[in-house]
């Protein structure tokens, strides 16, 4: 069984296209991991804007040890991020040159659907820059108070001068 598909041969025109069942099935293949790798993008960033919300809470009312914890909790979720990224930059480009339109101009089903996904992800992009910059403002108003703090504290504290100590000039050897 081979089955139709349209394809647009020249802008405005439609043609149909005669595709194997193999092929098809590839097409297939490649859409549902697409969505699935853009599903586990989007719940990546996701658990990352919540961990940037919890690290806002941190620096304002926390101590150090737990902005660490979040910082390294950050870092692992960024990572993971960027390795699912560059999984799905090469497979958008495999979508994109299988994806097919349809007579009405539209895209498929499944392909409105991975739209809707990519749009999400792009939303939550930016709202994770956004955030992210309000927390690396934070830490840096933080971090001047502590500074203010440190510097506060060592002026507190009189120094001790060791010089006006006497030198002893003899040294019993003998115990």
């Amino acid at each position: 069984m081979v089955a139709l598909m349209t394809m647009p041969a020249l802008p405005g025109t439609v043609t149909q296209t005669a595709i194997s069942p193999s092929e098809l099935n590839q097409r297939v293949a490649v859409l549902k991991r697409f969505k699935e790798l853009l599903k586990a993008q989007r719940d990546r960033f996701e658990t990352y804007l919540h961990a940037l919300d919890k690290q806002k809470d941190i620096i304002q009312s926390g101590t150090t040890d737990e902005l660490l914890q979040y910082v390294e909790l950050e870092e692992k979720i960024v990572t993971d991020i960027f390795s699912i990224q560059k999984v799905i930059d090469p497979l958008e480009k495999m979508y994109q040159s299988t994806r097919v339109d349809t007579p009405t101009g539209g895209l498929q089903p499944d392909g409105r659907e991975v739209a809707s996904l990519k749009d999400a992800l792009d939303g939550l992009k930016a709202e994770a820059v956004v955030r992210s910059e309000r927390n690396r403002e934070l830490l840096s108003k933080r971090m001047a108070e502590l500074r203010s703090e440190i510097k506060s504290l060592k002026s507190n504290y009189p120094r001790r001068r060791l010089d006006n100590n006497q030198t002893p000039s003899l040294v019993d050897i003998k115990g």
